[in-house]
Order: C-alpha cells, then structure tokens, then sequence
C-alpha cells in the first residue's frame, strides 16, 4: 500500500502541484501550481518551492529554502523556464535555486545526492552533476558547469560560463574566474590551480598507477613547451590513463572561458 503525502495544515499546496506519495510538508511551506515533487520528499517549515520545477525523490528541503524562482537576470523576460533536482539531495536552510533562462537553453539542472549546505545560491541555467557539495555561502553564477563529484567550499564564487571538471575541489574563500581541469585542487583568493585533488581520487579509490600518470600529467601542464592546448593535445596523444584522456578532451573541449593554469 502506497502511503499518503502529509501537509501541514498551514502550508499552501496550490491546486495542480503534484505530490508524491510519502512526501511530508511541514509548516508554512508554499508549493506552487507548477511544481512536482517525487516521492518521499520532505519540506521543513517555511519552504518554497515554485515556478516550473520538479524535485525527485527522496530529496529533503530545510527552512527558508527558495527553490524554482525567476532568474535573478535583467534579461530575463517572464518567458517559461524550468528548474529540475534530482534524487536524494540534501539543500539546506535559505539555499535558492532559480529556473533557467530562454538564452541559456531554458533549464537549470541539478543532480542526484547533492548536499547544498546553508545560504548556497545555484543560478540560472547551471548544469550540475551527481554528488556535487557546496558548503555554507558558496554561489555558482549563470550557466556554469559543475561535473560530478566536484566540492565548492564555504563562501567561495564561481563565475558565469565556468566549468568545473569531475572531482575537482575549490577552497574556501575562492573567487573562480575561469575553467578548472577535472581532479583539480583550487585555492587563493582569486583561484589559483595549485595541484590535483589527491584526497578525494585516493577516497573513491583510483588505483596508484592513474594517480601516478594524473602527476606526470600536471607537471607537464605545468611546465611542458607549448601554449597550455597544445601540451593537453600531446598529453592526449602520448598517455595511456583515461583519467589524463578525461583531463585532456575537458581542455580541447569548446569553452566560453580561459583555464586556470598550473603554476
């Protein structure tokens, strides 16, 4: 048997939401008529959630949250956009999550068991992936690129048409102004690419040997002949790691932006 939805009798579920079975709405939360929430969800006191957004299972949403508002972008013009989060995140007390824009394709997107600790921001038209943190403050701008795994520390910002690559690590009190290589560890107030997040390959268990060539692959980043592309086509061309390969086709990717660089 399918357990029923509990409301609060305070909260306001606007008619055409769809609640999933299980899902409990505390106090005072808010649901919009467009919104769409999975299974097992859990809204704390005072949530609001709006707009065209849908929220998957499992997920749990804390006090304050704003999750599915319009685009805090001058351009943005009232056209119909979206917002979707994934499964089993956690977002914590007055984190906002916006809908995308029609000029950044129209949906911000939102992976699976994210931990979006308190006063995060995730604007317009981000893309981010599965197992993405950002801890307290942190803020991701327009259109940025967040890869799986990648870990965004406490009042750090990341600037608009950013990517940040898969298992990539951004301290606290960093502002990011361009691209950063997957498995990369950033630092320094204006965001300085200072080595390979070593802590977090060694937790998820990458094996020696592609440790070893994803050093061998930074230092010829770093100090290799070339312009920084044309040492990521021969790191490419010569490696055998498909961690370095997946180093080396996030570099030759097209981008609206410059990397940081070792160094």
């Amino acid at each position: 048997m399918t357990e029923a939805a509990t409301i609060h009798p305070s909260a306001v579920v606007e008619p055409g939401a769809e609640i999933g079975p299980g899902c409990e709405i505390g106090p005072f939360c808010h649901i919009g008529p467009m919104v769409k929430l999975g299974p097992n969800c859990v809204l704390k006191s005072h949530v609001v959630v709006t707009g065209d957004t849908e929220i998957g299972e499992e997920t749990t949403i804390f006090s304050f949250a704003v999750i599915g508002e319009v685009p805090q972008d001058l351009k943005f013009r009232g056209e119909k956009t979206r917002l979707v989060v994934g499964k089993r995140n956690r977002i914590r007390e007055h984190v906002t999550m916006n809908c995308g824009t029609e000029g950044g394709g129209g949906t911000t997107r939102v992976g699976d068991d994210g931990l979006f600790m308190a006063g995060c921001h995730v604007a317009h038209d981000a893309q981010v992936g599965d197992r993405v943190i950002l801890v307290n403050n942190a803020a991701l701008a327009g259109h940025c690129v967040l890869e799986d795994d990648v870990i965004v520390g406490g009042l750090s910002g990341v600037h608009q048409w950013v990517r940040v690559g898969r298992g990539a690590i951004i301290g606290a009190v960093t502002m990011v102004t361009n691209d950063v290589i997957p498995f990369g560890l950033v630092q320094a107030p204006r965001g300085k690419l200072d080595g390979l997040n070593l802590v977090g390959l060694k937790r998820r268990g990458v094996a020696r040997s592609d440790i070893t060539a994803l050093r061998a692959a930074f230092q010829m980043l770093a100090q290799g002949e070339g312009a920084f592309a044309d040492r990521a086509r021969r790191l490419r061309d010569e490696t055998q790691s498909d961690y370095v390969r997946e180093i080396t086709d996030f570099v030759l990717a097209e981008s609206d932006r410059h990397f940081l660089t070792p160094g």
